[in-house]
């Protein structure tokens, strides 16, 4: 591996669709014929891959001894050895700095933002990643941050039904990924990620299925909501639910029988029938909201 391939693996940009969530904001605003707004959409945006890329090295600097043990883990830059501990630290500073640097053009509230989101995860690879039920929520709460990013940071009021909704789907996601490391590493969980010796194959199905439920249920409920018709001028959002429940069961099937659901950013790439539902949810979205 180059060294300019070893860089480019530890800042992982395959993870920056995760930051689409930032963008969730601008497509209910009914702001996107607004060139203003979206530009800040975007600076919120690359401030936040510029962020999670930080994250990642740091995290990877961290975890070097544990990563060199693990099956798909040890290949990355610093656990092979293709960097050092400290240039991945150092690579993480610079990026923190240029996603500060970012956010700091769209105002404080949005710095504050990235600010509070790469001290969590900070929190998180220091020692809240092995304290179980915390670490999925602050998993969650990286998600509910690029929500907040896309709206109260660029100055768009955030939907009590857009938090909830993405705070549920978030905790899917995140216990959906402790059951797909659980499944994948078996025995040998715990020598992995060592809250994992903390879970339960039924207490994971348990905690995604209600959650998953709890995001359908939450979404389906906002698009017939009487304040919602106002809101947008509509009352054709229910033609959205479909797309939401064929990307839920999708992912949950791929979750219990093909390995998947470790990674919402992997699936969403390898997976044509999980994309086509994220895809087909935002254009209708957008062809209601517009027509």
């Amino acid at each position: 591996m180059s060294r300019l391939g070893a860089f480019l693996e530890l800042a992982r940009p395959q993870q920056w669709t995760k930051n689409g969530f930032v963008l969730t904001g601008l497509l209910f605003a009914h702001v996107w014929d607004d060139a203003t707004m979206i530009a800040a959409a975007l600076t919120a945006t690359v401030a936040f891959c510029l962020a999670s890329s930080a994250v990642y090295a740091y995290n990877d600097a961290i975890d070097a001894p544990e990563d060199r043990n693990h099956p798909l883990k040890r290949t990355r830059a610093v656990a092979s050895g293709a960097l050092g501990a400290r240039e991945a630290v150092g690579a993480a500073i610079l990026l923190a700095l240029a996603a500060l640097g970012a956010a700091g053009t769209l105002g404080a509230i949005s710095a504050g933002i990235v600010a509070a989101y790469l001290a969590i995860n900070v929190a998180y690879t220091r020692g809240l990643k092995r304290v179980p039920v915390i670490d999925v929520f602050i998993i969650a709460a990286g998600f509910m941050l690029r929500l907040l990013a896309g709206t109260v940071g660029i100055g768009i009021e955030p939907s009590n039904w857009l938090l909830l909704c993405g705070l549920l789907l978030t905790l899917m996601l995140g216990f959906g990924k402790r059951r797909a490391e659980l499944e994948a590493l078996e025995a040998e969980a715990g020598r992995h990620r060592a809250v994992l010796d903390e879970y339960s194959r039924a207490f994971l199905d348990g905690a995604v299925m209600l959650c998953a439920g709890g995001t359908i249920i939450c979404y389906a409920l906002y698009t017939v909501s009487s304040d919602t018709a106002t809101l947008h001028g509509t009352t054709q959002l229910v033609l959205t639910v479909p797309w939401v429940l064929l990307g839920t069961f999708r992912y949950l099937y791929r979750l219990q029988y093909r390995g998947g659901g470790g990674d919402p950013a992997d699936e969403l790439l390898r997976d044509p029938l999980l994309a086509g539902s994220a895809l087909g949810w935002v254009a209708t979205v957008v062809w209601l909201l517009g027509a």
